[in-house]
């Protein structure tokens, strides 16, 4: 049975996740992080980091208790991510921890990034403040899956997502897709976007589709969502709803070797960024996925939401770089060998390896399901 010491930090500390979570689509590239600060059960102040530039949440909890007229001298410090010992936009937060004579820092998890990766606990513990690392780590690490993954690896967080029919389609053997889903599980999918840093598709739903891939509404204080289209023949039209609003946000194309220079050159007269790419195959050549997505990494991107058609998400699959599967499931069968499958490229060979979804959620969406998990190649 947990000790009312161990329940009081888990308590206080599941308060600071709830608080971090508030920053989700407005605090990246940076993480999602929330701090409390209280004396016994008493929080003394409280907050999160909101943006980068920001004050960080640390920062915000303790100076909270300061613009009150209080002292944190003596008081634990709960926070979700370790303390910065390094100074970026912001003053090192392990400083003011230290002055403020914080006497015990609790936190989820160490912070993977090189500058920091326990540097705050040793500058902590070296200055006489007491530290416990790991209360509800994986809830922690959880809620920063996309920086973690960024920082370890250069390569954005990725989510797949798709909406079908209860017989796996997207579209009917005609091609017609308005709509699968209900009003509100659209919705619901286009808030989806505030969660990311950039949005993906493939030249095919580009050109058929016609979209604007732009978050409605936006977030306030986000940044504007980066609109990401796979064009290895560079077909994408000047005249795209996509080109037409760059006032919204960029557009980033990807392409091949063979793009046509003419059309670069007026798709970046109009502010289109355009960039070529390796291509992977013989046979049927693509773009190199994962190019893409070291290149989208380069950018401080870190989380993106592949909104592809089945080859795209097919791909990502096949090459095992989707993260997380976000599903929308309408209660219809479209039938017919031709209708448009969900998920497209090469599959598996048998079904004892087939990919599995992890902590899956499944919710109630009006009258269709929304299926949710992380993406499980072993």
């Amino acid at each position: 049975m947990p000790s009312p010491g161990r329940d009081l930090d888990e308590r206080l500390t599941r308060r600071a996740l709830a608080l971090a979570a508030l920053g989700t689509g407005t605090a990246a590239p940076n993480p999602r992080v929330g701090a409390v600060v209280a004396s016994g059960r008493r929080i003394l102040g409280q907050g999160f980091h909101r943006r980068p530039g920001a004050p960080h949440a640390e920062a915000v909890a303790l100076g909270q208790v300061e613009g009150s007229g209080g002292s944190a001298r003596g008081a634990t410090l709960y926070t979700t991510l370790e303390p910065c010992c390094h100074t970026g936009r912001t003053p090192p937060c392990v400083d003011w921890i230290v002055r403020a004579g914080i006497r015990r820092v609790v936190a989820s998890m160490k912070d993977p990034n090189p500058k920091v990766n326990g540097g705050g606990f040793r500058a902590l513990r070296r200055s006489g403040v007491a530290v416990d690392v790991g209360i509800l780590r994986e809830e922690a690490r959880r809620l920063n899956e996309a920086f973690v993954k960024h920082i370890e690896t250069g390569i954005p967080f990725v989510t797949l997502k798709g909406a079908v029919s209860l017989d796996g389609r997207i579209a009917t053997r005609s091609g017609d897709s308005k709509w699968i889903t209900s009003p509100i599980a659209r919705r619901h999918a286009r808030l989806l976007r505030a969660e990311h840093e950039a949005i993906v598709v493939g030249s095919g739903t580009a050109l058929a589709d016609d979209p604007r891939l732009d978050r409605r509404p936006r977030a306030p204080l986000s940044s504007p969502l980066v609109r990401v289209v796979l064009d290895r023949a560079l077909r994408v039209s000047p005249r795209s709803r996509l080109v037409r609003s760059l006032d919204r946000g960029p557009v980033l194309v990807f392409c091949g070797r063979d793009a046509s220079s003419r059309r670069r050159r007026t798709l970046e007269s109009l502010g289109v960024e355009v960039e070529e790419i390796r291509e992977r195959g013989r046979k049927c050549r693509r773009l190199d996925l994962e190019e893409a997505l070291r290149s989208l990494g380069r950018r401080g991107i870190t989380s993106v939401l592949v909104e592809g058609g089945s080859e795209l998400s097919g791909s990502f699959l096949d090459l095992k770089l989707g993260d997380r599967l976000v599903l929308y499931v309408a209660p219809k069968i479209l039938g017919g060998r031709d209708a448009r499958p969900w998920i497209g490229g090469d599959g598996v060979a048998t079904a004892a390896g087939a990919i599995r979804l992890a902590r899956t959620r499944s919710t109630r969406l009006d009258d269709g399901w929304l299926l949710e998990g992380s993406l499980d190649y072993r």
